[in-house]
């Protein structure tokens, strides 16, 4: 069971859930949908998916490793259920593209799954949840490049999310992270040595931000 530390505190979990095919506009879920068939990967059976993934995997480290050059990272909220309260946190679903376009469920276990070392109180941005803003960059030939920006707009709301997962309660249990979703690449999807990751909150004047460096080991036959 890893035991993730945050500014606001400790918290031990159980299982991870990444949801999938998120979007809440159909056209732009679409969309995102033929850029992954672009790269072979299937569409869904239906939306939104639930995938499970092992706990081991969530990471809060500065640098992970993975095997060859067909992974890259999507940023997400993630939410953490603690005993006593939800906490919104950020991370990436780093994703082996290659072995996502022959199983989507394999591809989520291959990973790393960064998350950021901050957190705030859901319930104190839940009022305003939609105003977020989600962004993610890449390096490329040494210079940050912007990869992802959105609202929160754009991803169904948390609480449905975890009442779909939970048969309708929309209380999610302590022990669990849930990755919530996110947005299409901008310029494709591509691998990168480096991502970078925010989410921005306007209302209240702060920011989660956490980064990490890919290192990519050789694959032997």
């Amino acid at each position: 069971m890893p035991r993730l530390t945050f500014d606001v505190g400790t918290a031990d979990i159980e299982d991870l859930v990444i949801t999938g095919w998120t979007g809440r506009d159909v056209a732009a879920l679409n969309r995102h949908i033929e850029e992954l068939k672009a790269i072979g990967v299937q569409p869904p059976s239906s939306v939104p998916l639930y995938y499970r993934a092992s706990a081991a995997l969530l990471t809060q480290a500065d640098t992970i490793q993975v095997l060859g050059d067909d992974s890259s990272g999507e940023v997400e909220p993630v939410l953490i259920g603690t005993p006593d309260r939800l906490w919104v946190t950020i991370g990436a679903d780093h994703t082996d593209r290659k072995v996502e376009s022959y199983s989507v469920a394999v591809s989520k276990q291959v990973c790393p799954k960064p998350v950021g070392r901050t957190a705030w109180r859901f319930e104190d941005i839940e009022p305003h949840w939609d105003q977020l803003i989600l962004r993610s960059h890449v390096t490329e030939a040494g210079r940050k490049v912007l990869y992802q920006e959105s609202t929160l707009a754009n991803i169904r709301r948390p609480r449905d999310l975890v009442a779909g997962w939970r048969d309708g309660d929309k209380r999610l249990p302590a022990g669990v992270a849930m990755f919530c979703g996110t947005m299409g690449a901008l310029g494709g999807i591509r691998p990168s040595p480096r991502f970078d990751m925010e989410l921005e909150d306007p209302v209240l004047g702060r920011k989660l931000v956490h980064g990490y460096s890919v290192q990519s080991l050789p694959i032997v036959a």
